[in-house]
């Protein structure tokens, strides 16, 4: 009898563990195609100098950005929210240090023109 409920409690919480991670999933997939669609829009905003790559891995807004080009900052720093959030709850880093780390990536990435933030807070135009 105990070990029929421990076993009847075992597979409820394993049933809300799986429910839980499904819309987390889904979630991690929407962002991931938003990020994907907002992709030309971030590479033009870069190009015409109107943002750059921070060094917490977020976009920033390089002087006064127009409504529209603040919505695609604003929305893609949101999903890198999401993003990094999630890489740090499975790796057991905070969201911060993943940013971070990501910004050094994205250094690493950018075009040649673009700006981007070294780590002492510096901008400059990648050469």
């Amino acid at each position: 009898m105990k070990l029929s409920l421990l076993v009847r409690l075992l597979l409820v919480v394993a049933g809300l563990s799986a429910g839980s991670v499904a819309p987390a999933a889904e979630n991690l997939n929407a962002v991931r195609a938003r990020m994907e669609q907002r992709l030309g829009s971030l590479n033009e905003l870069k190009d015409r100098g109107a943002a750059g790559e921070n060094n917490r891995g977020y976009l920033e807004a390089r002087g006064a950005a127009q409504a529209a080009d603040q919505k695609v900052i604003a929305d893609e720093n949101a999903d890198r929210r999401t993003v990094y959030a999630d890489i740090a709850a499975r790796t057991g880093a905070n969201p911060d240090t993943v940013g971070r780390q990501r910004a050094q990536q994205l250094a690493s990435l950018a075009r040649r023109g673009h700006w981007i933030q070294d780590a002492s807070g510096a901008w400059k135009q990648k050469g």
